[in-house]
């Protein structure tokens, strides 16, 4: 198929202080391990290839997306282009083992791979963990690693026992060795809280931190503290979950999914009042919303999660789609948009 390489879509930009570039849209690879609903191998091989012939040049995944079936299903689909062309990112902290307990379906999984995850955020196991993913996505130069979920929203009271474990248990020294030795390029966090990325920043220097949601149309708080540190600390934001979790993706008529869970009434209301602004300037929701936080300087890609060839390219078009310069007023008069988030150009 023709390469079709659309100008945001493949924008590149610089991730923090080490001359990595990744483009505007990335991959995230959730869905190719089975989110809420599986599918097939050849689903999976056709959706990052329409990624590639749109521009898309960065991937992300997870050991944790279908238990390793994420990994599994990038590898076999980006071994067939060039290395030096693209960049990957994926991440530790759990190490998975053969399943000894039935999997009950809580973390959203359709038809994960039988295996069960082991938190451990330790030196060596953050080593073994990084092997692990280079023989299961069978590509050995990963760019970027992240520790995965670390923070108290996954952890609760056992959070100060698993960051224990990268200060003294010596997991932020392992990210240093892999980088300093040239192993990957770049290290940082993969998080759903902007607060363990401040929390990090002071114990270690990070380069990015790839983060699910906090910046989107629907929550601007990290606008008080995260993003102005990482500006000033050249943190690169590798921003994930714009749609929050799927209900900016088709508004209030579509799946009613926030922060990985059922949506709460408020979070329906204020999304019906986007809607309505958005649909009086000619522009879908999906579009603002994917567009909107690439605007902040801190935010080096967006990152979108696609299941469907037909989805992939929904969501390069809504990134590359025209967007007036009156919407993002009229979001600002309407309350719905801090007055201190930047907005894209026209």
């Amino acid at each position: 198929m023709t390469q079709t390489v659309n100008s945001k879509v493949s924008q590149l930009r610089t991730i923090g202080r080490r001359g990595l570039k990744v483009t505007g849209l990335g991959l995230g690879t959730a869905p190719l391990g089975g989110l809420y609903s599986d599918l097939s191998e050849e689903e999976a091989q056709a959706t990052v290839a329409a990624a590639w012939d749109a521009g898309v040049r960065f991937f992300d995944t997870a050991p944790h997306y279908g238990h390793t079936k994420a990994e599994h299903r990038l590898g076999d689909a980006l071994r067939r282009y060039p290395r030096d062309q693209y960049g990957l990112s994926t991440k530790v902290g759990r190490r998975f083992v053969p399943r000894t307990t039935p999997y009950d379906g809580s973390e959203g999984w359709q038809d994960p791979l039988p295996f069960q995850a082991i938190y451990d955020y330790t030196h060596d196991s953050i080593l073994r963990s990084f092997e692990d993913s280079q023989q299961r996505l069978g590509i050995v130069e990963i760019d970027i690693l992240l520790i995965h979920d670390i923070g108290r929203v996954t952890h609760g009271e056992k959070n100060s026992h698993y960051w224990q474990q990268l200060t003294d248990g010596g997991g932020f020294r392992a990210l240093d060795e892999l980088r300093s030795a040239g192993v990957v390029k770049a290290v940082g966090l993969g998080v759903n809280e902007g607060a363990a990325i401040l929390e990090a920043m002071a114990d270690f220097d990070i380069d990015c931190a790839l983060l699910a949601g906090r910046y989107t149309l629907l929550e601007q708080a990290t606008l008080n503290d995260l993003l102005p540190a990482c500006e000033a600390r050249g943190v690169g934001i590798l921003l994930g979950g714009a749609f929050n979790s799927g209900i900016l993706a088709r508004g209030v008529q579509g799946e009613l999914k926030f922060n990985y869970a059922a949506a709460p009434q408020e979070v329906i209301d204020r999304v019906a009042r986007l809607e309505a602004v958005c649909r009086a300037h000619d522009v879908p929701l999906a579009a603002a919303a994917l567009q909107f936080p690439y605007a902040h300087p801190a935010v080096a890609t967006v990152l979108t999660g696609a299941r469907s060839v037909a989805e992939l390219r929904e969501n390069v078009a809504s990134f590359e789609r025209p967007i007036p310069a009156a919407l993002w007023t009229a979001l600002r008069d309407e309350g719905l948009l801090d007055s201190r988030a930047p907005v894209p150009k026209d």
